[in-house]
C-alpha cells in the first residue's frame, strides 16, 4: 500500500514554512523543508518528494535556477511561490517547467488545494491508455512518452496532459478554458493564463524534432494540433 505523499517546501521565510508545514501535515502529507537553493537541491535528492513548493526569490541560488536544475533529471511537479503579481515572473517559471504558481500573500488553504490538484493531475491515469500518432508526433499515454520524428521529447505531467488532449482531436480548436477543463480538470483562477506558457514550452521542446509536430494558434480562440499534410 502506498504511503503518504511527500512535499518539499522551499522558502527563506521561516513563518511561511511553518504555516505550510502545519497545513500540509494536517492533510496527511509528509513535509521536508529548505531555506536556500543549494539546500533545496540537497534535500530533494535525499527526501525524493512527490511535489516541490518553490519560492522564486531565494538567497544564493534563486528559484528559477533550482527549477531549471530539477528539470534536468526529474519531472516532479513544481508549484512556484512568487512575491510579485508579475506575469513575466510567472511565465519564466512556467517555461522552465513549473506546473502552477501561487502569488504571495496567499491563503494556505488555497496552496494546499493547489498541491492536491497538481498531485492528482500528475498521478491520474487515463481511463483508457492510448497511443496517438499525428503526423510525426507520437503521444503514448500508457508509457507517458512523447516523440517527434522518433526523437524522444521530455515533458512535464502538465505538458503531457495538454498535448494528449490536443492529440486526441488533431485539427480541432480548443479554447484555453476547454484545455483547462479537459486536460487539467481544475478551474482555479489563473489556470487559463498558464496555458499559454505551457503551450510555448511545448512548442520549444517539439521544435527539436523538426517540422510536423506543431501546435497552432487560432487567434482569438485557442490552440489546435497541426494535422498531417494531406490527412
Amino acid at each position: 500500500m502506498a504511503g503518504p505523499q511527500k512535499v518539499l517546501v522551499v522558502d527563506d521565510e521561516p513563518k511561511i514554512v511553518r504555516t505550510l508545514r502545519a497545513y500540509l501535515e494536517r492533510e496527511g502529507y509528509l513535509v521536508s523543508e529548505a531555506g536556500t537553493g543549494p539546500q533545496a537541491l540537497d534535500v530533494f535528492k535525499s527526501a525524493r518528494p512527490d511535489l516541490v513548493v518553490l519560492d522564486l526569490m531565494l538567497p544564493d541560488v534563486d528559484g528559477y535556477e533550482v527549477c531549471r536544475r530539477l528539470r534536468r533529471d526529474s519531472d516532479v511537479p513544481v508549484i512556484m511561490l512568487t512575491a510579485r503579481d508579475d506575469d513575466t515572473d510567472k511565465l519564466i517559471g512556467l517555461e522552465l517547467g513549473a506546473d502552477d504558481y501561487v502569488t504571495k500573500p496567499f491563503s494556505p488553504r488555497e496552496l494546499v488545494a493547489r498541491v492536491r490538484a497538481v498531485l492528482r493531475r500528475a498521478g491520474r491515469q487515463p481511463a483508457s491508455s492510448e497511443r496517438f500518432t499525428v503526423g510525426d508526433l507520437l503521444v503514448d499515454e500508457e508509457r507517458f512518452e512523447v516523440s517527434c520524428h522518433g526523437q524522444k521529447v521530455d515533458v512535464t505531467p502538465t505538458e503531457f496532459k495538454l498535448l494528449a488532449t490536443l492529440a486526441r482531436r488533431p485539427g480541432r480548436v480548443f479554447t484555453r478554458a476547454q484545455l483547462v477543463e479537459q486536460a487539467l480538470g481544475e478551474s482555479f483562477e489563473g489556470y487559463e493564463r498558464t496555458v499559454d506558457a505551457h503551450i510555448k514550452n511545448l512548442r520549444r521542446k517539439l521544435s527539436g524534432g523538426g517540422a510536423g509536430c506543431g501546435i497552432l494558434t487560432v487567434h482569438g480562440i485557442g490552440y489546435k494540433l497541426e494535422e498531417p499534410q494531406g490527412g
